[in-house]
């Protein structure tokens, strides 16, 4: 395990010697930016812990099921096998929540976060990494969830943004349409207010 207070730059993405990693995210779709993050937790590690946040929402920024979403990271994970999935609910409570994630995750080599806030409310308890120190610069994919899902509001062009398997799993299933008729109009005003 490294110090925690040393700094991972560009050196942790050739790393393969951690035990078990950890990371929340929302995965709200899984997107082009998350694929080479979630390979990466498996290559660096034995085992990976990968923490679905918000499981307990349904809203503008979680539009997706628990169950959908799982399946969409097991669409991109395809090819790897040590890992695991777990559900993070929101608490609105940053206290209770990072003891909830320390007694789900247990023990790790690392946590992988790029949330200020998450990392603010675990810094004591793991050594830290941002995703970005886990990707060499050449397979870092510009793209987040909001830009997906603001595309998805528009009705075209997010399609681009995720990967094959993923498009496909959303057409098939409409989740597109669903998340326009539910969100839609939500999710463009919020883009009009950001603007």
């Amino acid at each position: 395990m490294r110090d925690k207070e040393q700094p991972l730059g560009q050196t942790l993405c050739c790393t393969v010697d951690l035990g078990t990693v950890g990371m929340v995210a929302r995965w709200q779709p899984v997107h082009n930016g998350h694929v080479p993050v979630l390979h990466a937790l498996c290559d660096i590690a034995d085992r990976a812990i990968i923490g679905i946040g918000s499981a307990n929402r349904h809203t503008v920024r979680n539009p997706f099921s628990l169950s959908e979403t799982v399946d969409m990271i097991r669409l991109v994970m395809a090819e790897r096998d040590n890992y695991i999935l777990l559900p993070v609910p929101d608490l609105d409570d940053g206290p209770r929540w990072r003891a909830m994630v320390v007694e789900m995750f247990g023990s790790l080599d690392l946590f992988v976060t790029a949330n200020p806030y998450v990392w603010s409310l675990l810094d004591a308890e793991y050594p830290l990494a941002k995703p970005v120190d886990l990707v060499p610069a050449q397979a870092r994919i510009a793209v987040d969830g909001t830009m997906v899902r603001r595309a998805m509001a528009r009705g075209d062009g997010w399609q681009n943004l995720v990967p094959g398997e993923v498009a496909e799993y959303i057409t098939d299933r409409q989740l597109d349409e669903r998340f326009r008729r539910e969100f839609g109009l939500q999710a463009l005003a919020m883009d009009a207010i950001v603007q």
